[in-house]
């Protein structure tokens, strides 16, 4: 295995030409660059049972496919899947006593009910196994980016190893169902710009795994199908001879000094799959406006609509783990620190229709079975405004209120980590099943059934075919698919145990 990288010395000619500045920048810049080839020196493998102790054993798979539909941003329970006591908006209205901010509504099952907004969904909820007691670590400041990356990976950061997303731990360990079709995709989330700085290794990272493990990304489901063309008017031949001029440039690199043999090969296996996909006649599931009008428009609520339509043609086509975002902005979206209750009334128009259509459609098609939907979101929210009043807050409209003043006030603001609602449709999972149960006064925490991260991750994957033991060597050591291999699924969940 060859590593050209190597550590700078003071007595490195390269550094003695430039001034003390500039030695300093780039001394940093080669160690961090040696240091980051040093840890990827080879690739990771699967470790053996004589390395563990104990053999894995994989159980059967009930989906072949998995689709995440994120809620970024932390989606407040009380106001979407988990009603509690409703208190109508009204100036000097306590806001101690306001546990959700809209009406409770019924279901198709007689023990279930959502919120008002969620009419759709709520009649599909005899597919679906909703758990009311999701639970989520402290982890002292709770930043999204943070938590974002230890529900994706389930690990906690900082880490001294970059741990894979679960869309590449599937596409690792189970590989793609269609090998023309990349199997991660991530929808809906950009990359650059909207988000905190770690954003996007929550989304997109593959860790360890390398460049062919990591998402196809896809932010415009719009524009999907311009990803997978080559460029207009560029005849096969020429294309064929730019990719091959495109793959020598990316092996000169100087970059490629700083990362292994697996690296390399692993980007230009990614590349090699790129290619295949720009001229297969798969292409064509990326391509939305390909869809019926009557049902293009079932979707058409939203980017995140967009998101669902795509990821069922995906799914139709041999996708193997699709996400998609309804993409985390700070103070947009479900990061709803002031105007909950209007923000939330529009991001439930945005998802309602979208959601129950994808289940519909899936199940039409025979697909919904063999495919597990998982709504999700980083944490819940309570009423509790933050902020302290008279501080020096730049928006003192955040800051801590203890009656309704207007309507900016009225919603659920505030991180809450103690309880927080998954839908799960598809893949094994039972029908019309309620699992776990949150406070009915506050604090709403989790207080029958809690569900760890890891424990739910075990139960993704254990639906998908995965031990939640499985292990790779890396550094020497042991990294597992949940955290120290400690995730047990909830089998009380599945329809078979």
């Amino acid at each position: 295995m060859t590593n050209r990288s190597h550590y700078p010395s003071s007595d490195d000619s390269s550094l003695t030409s430039e001034s003390p500045s500039q030695t300093r920048r780039n001394f940093v810049k080669k160690l961090s660059a040696a240091s980051m080839a040093a840890a990827m020196t080879g690739e990771p493998r699967l470790l053996t049972a004589a390395e563990s102790g104990k053999k894995t054993v994989h159980p059967a798979p009930a989906a072949d496919s998995c689709i995440l539909l994120w809620m970024a941003g932390g989606m407040a329970a009380p106001d979407t899947l988990d009603p509690k006591r409703y208190v109508p908006f009204k100036i000097g209205q306590d806001v101690n006593k306001i546990l959700s901010t809209f009406p409770a509504i019924d279901t198709v099952v007689d023990n279930i009910k959502l919120t008002k907004g969620l009419e759709n969904v709520a009649r599909v909820m005899d597919r679906a196994t909703l758990i009311r007691s999701h639970v989520q670590a402290d982890l002292g400041h709770i930043l999204h980016s943070r938590h974002q990356y230890h529900w994706h990976t389930g690990y906690v950061p900082p880490l001294t190893v970059a741990a894979p997303h679960i869309g590449a731990w599937m596409a690792r360990v189970l590989g793609p169902r269609n090998p023309v079709i990349p199997p991660f995709i991530n929808i809906g989330q950009r990359l650059e710009g909207v988000g905190e700085k770690e954003e996007i290794k929550a989304f997109t990272t593959a860790g360890f795994f390398g460049t062919k493990y990591g998402p196809f990304n896809l932010p415009y489901p719009e524009d999907a199908a311009k990803s997978v063309r080559p460029p207009k008017g560029m005849e096969p031949g020429r294309f064929a001879d730019r990719f091959r001029h495109y793959r020598k440039l990316v092996d000169a690199s100087p970059q490629c000094d700083y990362l292994s043999d697996y690296q390399q090969q692993s980007m230009i296996r990614a590349m090699d799959d790129a290619h295949r996909l720009l001229t297969s006649k798969h292409k064509d599931a990326f391509d939305i406006s390909l869809e019926k009008k009557e049902s293009y428009d079932k979707y058409n609520t939203s980017r995140f609509g967009r998101g669902c339509l795509l990821a069922r043609r995906l799914v139709e086509s041999g996708a193997r783990f699709i996400e998609v975002s309804t993409e985390y902005i700070p103070f947009v979206h479900w990061d709803t620190h002031e105007s909950g209750h209007t923000t939330a009334a529009r991001m439930k128009s945005e998802i309602d229709m979208p959601i129950a259509q994808l289940i519909l459609d899936l199940e039409e098609r025979g697909l919904l079975e063999r495919t597990l939907v998982v709504i999700a979101s980083e944490f819940s929210r309570d009423m509790i405004i933050e902020g302290i009043p008279g501080s020096n807050a730049k928006d003192q409209s955040r800051a801590r209120v203890d009656r309704l003043g207007e309507m900016k006030h009225y919603g659920l603001h505030r991180h809450f980590t103690g309880g927080t609602s998954v839908a799960m449709f598809g893949g094994g999972m039972k029908k019309g099943f309620l699992y776990g149960k949150t406070a009915d006064e506050r604090p709403l925490i989790a207080v029958e059934n809690p569900v760890s991260i890891a424990d739910l991750h075990a139960t993704m994957y254990h639906a998908m075919g995965i031990s939640p033991k499985t292990a790779f060597n890396v550094e020497r050591r042991p990294f597992y698919a949940t955290i120290d291999g400690t995730g047990k699924p909830v089998m009380d969940l599945f329809a078979k145990a």
